[in-house]
């Protein structure tokens, strides 16, 4: 459920509420009960910068990790031609 961000118009109370995207927008402030209007965000996406999401980026090194793929690869091609 998408969570949305509300501000009153009387007191400037801001507050965010789990609703469904079918629900109608909330109408009252719950701190004076006067009309709240509700705000605009892009929302928070996240954002990987750098190293260390993927699964190859754990390993010591690029290089050598695509080293023994070649050498895992190169032997079943052999075993295929040969067999």
């Amino acid at each position: 459920m998408p969570t949305y961000e509300y501000e009153c118009t009387a007191c400037g109370h801001r507050f965010e509420a789990f609703q469904r995207m079918t629900d109608k927008p909330l109408s009252k402030c719950p701190e004076c009960k006067k009309p709240v209007k509700r705000l605009i965000s892009a929302g928070l996406g996240i954002i990987f910068k750098g190293s260390g999401f993927y699964s190859t980026d754990n390993k010591k090194s690029s290089s050598a990790g695509s080293t023994s793929a070649t050498k895992k690869d190169s032997g079943k091609k052999d075993s295929k031609v040969t067999a």
